[in-house]
């Protein structure tokens, strides 16, 4: 027993060796994760910022201004500029120079004074859909809030309901505290994928394959060796990229740290073994990131990390079951979010347990079939 965890050590020491002393695995492994925590941490974002919009008043009463500088005021808007004739208005939309144009009548004002119903106009380019959804989203309230403080000031009846929204766990519906919980998995994965997936590819290329298999190391013993390297590895990406999170993006982590390692780290098992699959297939090195790239893509996208899984066709919904990374985005938003312990994800840990174990035994199963 003694013997045989020291191959292993020395199996996993001389990996992580190979892995560091290499250049090209070094930048694989510092350079990306690092640049893509931040392309997606600030890019990655569903919020909207400065959509351009061109305000078309023939008004020039005090509320149709009112409005005008609740609009331009925000946060949300950049006023491109004031126009003054309905023929400006094709060409600012057709040229997506604005996405909006806010258009107030000459009698809004007027409306609003007597107590009547008035009828500004909005034209929102559609092409991009879920961005004009968003965008009519911010002017709606902007809209609302005008309408109820117009009531009260002026002794009018107000609307019969307002609505009061309470958002839980993302109380000022912060878009980026969705999307960096779920990069922590996304760069984990990639890392330890394409980790695990050259291992026994370098060997071959290498021409060091057959001198691996007249060593003392039984093959299950190769296995956990070349395991531990990628497990390691991505324990140390992942704390970074969660103190990159956390301190860096201010992302709340309110739930367990162990409860989140215990993800991470069941997590990783099975993306090793993933990896250690894609690996005893591949013959180069170039064969094992292909292999790598062609299960990262379906697997980030079966996993909820930017679209709902409950979105998708039932048959799909079906295939995420078998993937490792739908239940780490369960855990890492729960517990950054929710403020999950263990106990409630449970039902998260033990399928990635299977298919920690089912993938190393594949794994396993190819490796001793191509070294017969």
């Amino acid at each position: 027993m003694g013997s045989s965890l020291q191959r292993i050590i020395a199996l996993a020491i001389k990996e992580l060796l190979a892995i560091l002393k290499d250049k090209k695995s070094r930048i694989v492994l510092i350079g990306p994760p690092i640049a893509q925590l931040l392309v997606f941490g600030y890019a990655a974002t569903f919020d909207l910022n400065h959509i351009p919009l061109a305000v078309y008043n023939e008004d020039r009463g005090a509320p149709s201004r009112e409005l005008v500088a609740r609009v331009t005021g925000s946060p949300h808007f950049e006023l491109v500029g004031y126009i003054d004739h309905d023929a400006q208005i094709a060409p600012l939309i057709d040229d997506k120079d604005v996405l909006m144009v806010l258009h107030i009548g000459p009698h809004f004002s007027e409306a609003l004074k007597l107590g009547n119903t008035a009828h500004p106009q909005l034209i929102v380019d559609g092409r991009n859909s879920n961005t004009a959804l968003l965008a009519l989203g911010y002017i709606r309230s902007i809209f609302t809030e005008f309408n109820i403080e117009w009531a009260e000031n002026h002794g009018q009846r107000g609307p019969p309901a307002i609505l009061k929204i309470r958002p839980w766990y993302n109380e000022n519906l912060v878009s980026l505290w969705f999307i960096v919980p779920g990069i922590v998995g996304l760069l984990t994965l990639v890392v330890t994928t394409i980790v695990t997936g050259l291992s026994v590819a370098r060997e071959r290329e290498a021409g060091t394959f057959d001198q691996l298999l007249v060593t003392p190391l039984r093959p299950v013993e190769i296995l956990i060796g070349k395991s531990v390297p990628g497990v390691l590895i991505g324990l140390v990406e992942g704390s970074f990229i969660l103190f990159m999170a956390v301190y860096w993006f201010e992302v709340p982590l309110r739930g367990s740290v162990g409860a989140l390692y215990l993800g991470m780290f069941l997590f990783l098992l099975s993306a090793v073994g993933i990896g250690l699959m894609i690996s005893s297939l591949a013959v180069t090195q170039q064969q094992g990131i292909l292999g790598a790239f062609l299960f990262l893509v379906p697997s980030v996208i079966l996993s909820g990390f930017a679209t709902p899984i409950s979105n998708m066709p039932e048959v799909v919904q079906y295939l995420t079951y078998i993937n490792p990374m739908r239940y780490y985005m369960v855990i890492l938003r729960g517990v950054f979010l929710e403020g999950d312990s263990a106990e409630l994800l449970v039902h998260q840990y033990w399928p990635m347990a299977i298919i920690a174990v089912v993938t190393l035994a594949l794994a396993g199963w190819l490796f001793r079939h191509r070294m017969n």
